[in-house]
């Protein structure tokens, strides 16, 4: 019983879970205003304005960095994990999402005997401009630090 008591009272955990209900949820209005319509869909959405995954694990790192120390190892490997997330979100999970766009042009644009390829599209929204992912990292800063400040 008392792991289950440390999970809750795990304020680390609450920031990183936090950064990303924040940059879900400003998903929402977000997409409002470039699309001209309301998808709360956005909300369990990939991709998007602000990265969500960026969010997180900025909001993650500077947590352990105020409280466990800004010199300690564990911010170290925090911050690693943090860049290598981003990276990937802002690189590799892009690309994918280049590649399905094309694809799905693809199997718009050929037919086989007369017949398209197939009617079912890719997902192409799974990653992240390099402006999302900085937006991502500062939404999670800023969550981390309001949270913090109440905290201490």
């Amino acid at each position: 019983m008392a792991s289950i008591a440390g999970i809750l009272n795990n304020h680390v955990l609450f920031i990183i879970l936090l950064g990303w209900f924040v940059a879900q949820a400003i998903k929402i209005p977000i997409h409002r205003i470039v699309e001209h319509e309301w998808d709360l869909t956005r909300f369990f959405g990939s991709g998007g304005m602000p990265s969500s995954h960026s969010s997180m694990v900025t909001a993650g790192a500077v947590a352990i960095g105020v409280l466990q120390g800004f010199d300690s190892p564990v911010f170290a490997l925090a911050v690693a994990f943090a860049l290598i997330v981003m990276y990937d979100a802002a690189g590799v999970r892009r690309e994918t999402g280049t590649q399905a766009a094309v694809i799905n042009q693809i199997l718009k644009d050929v037919l086989i005997n007369g017949k398209q390829i197939s009617d079912e599209e890719l997902k192409e929204l799974v990653g992240h401009t390099p402006l999302e992912v900085a937006c991502g990292a500062i939404t999670g800063l800023l969550v981390a630090t309001v949270y913090l400040i109440i905290l201490l």
